[in-house]
C-alpha cells in the first residue's frame, strides 16, 4: 500500500491565490451586506424624532449630574487642602 504525500502549498502560492480571490471576498461581503440591510426595519420619521428626543435627553440629565458631581467633589477637595 503507497501512501500519497500532498505537499503544502508554498508561502507565494498562497499568497497569489489569496491575491486572487480577493475581489470576489469583497463583492461577496458587499453582497451580503445589501441583503442583510434590505431586512432591516427602518423606524419611522416620527419614531426616528422621539427616539433622538429621548437619547439627547438623558445625555442632558447625566450631563448635570456629572456636572453636579464634579463640582461637588472639587469644592470638597478644595476644602480638604484648606485644612
Amino acid at each position: 500500500m503507497s501512501e500519497k504525500k500532498v505537499e503544502k502549498a508554498g508561502f507565494f502560492t498562497r499568497a497569489k491565490n489569496w491575491i486572487v480571490a480577493l475581489p470576489g471576498r469583497v463583492s461577496n461581503a458587499f453582497k451580503n451586506m445589501v441583503a442583510e440591510l434590505k431586512k432591516v426595519a427602518w423606524p419611522s420619521k416620527k419614531d426616528l424624532i422621539n427616539y433622538s428626543i429621548v437619547v439627547i435627553g438623558f445625555v442632558v440629565v447625566l450631563a448635570v449630574i456629572v456636572g453636579v458631581l464634579d463640582t461637588a467633589s472639587s469644592f470638597l477637595v478644595k476644602q480638604l487642602i484648606a485644612l
